[in-house]
């Protein structure tokens, strides 16, 4: 599973020209599984992603978490992350898990997130959707649950 977790000041997603969700200040992830990954996959990023300390502290460091800051998280689902173009120029997308398989792990983290008393909002699963974002700093994080071996 991999995430792409930027630093938001807002951030939303449009579906068909109509705003599905936005937030204030905190993170908009952009979530990728991989075929093979699991329920542990999710746990390793969704601790990761909380608590991060990647929010600036009174002395202007990145010293606080979501968690501290108490953040809103934008989660959107994007196959896209596993695109490989070791051959050719057109990636290819086998290495994503299929969709049917990819949703109950999405709605995993979604919950898992809302148990840890974030507030967090979505897109729609497999939509093609619009990402507007105010990204702060900017601050990229990039991570990776195959880091967990």
């Amino acid at each position: 599973m991999r995430a792409v977790v930027q630093r938001t000041l807002s951030s939303s997603v449009a579906i068909k020209g109509q705003i599905a969700a936005q937030i204030g200040p905190g993170l908009t992830v952009l979530l990728g599984i991989k075929k093979g990954d699991r329920e542990k996959d999710a746990d390793y990023l969704l601790d990761k992603i909380i608590n991060l300390r990647i929010f600036a502290d009174e002395d202007g460091r990145m010293n606080r978490s979501l968690l501290d800051i108490q953040g809103e998280i934008l989660l959107i689902s994007q196959f896209t992350l596993y695109g490989d173009v070791k051959r050719g120029r057109r990636p290819s997308f086998t290495e994503a898990e299929e969709p049917s398989a990819a949703e109950p792990l999405f709605q995993y983290l979604i919950e898992g997130i809302k148990e840890e008393g974030v507030k967090v909002k979505t897109g729609i699963f497999g939509a093609d959707m619009i990402i507007t974002m105010e990204n702060d700093g900017p601050c990229t994080i990039l991570l990776d649950s195959e880091k967990l071996i």
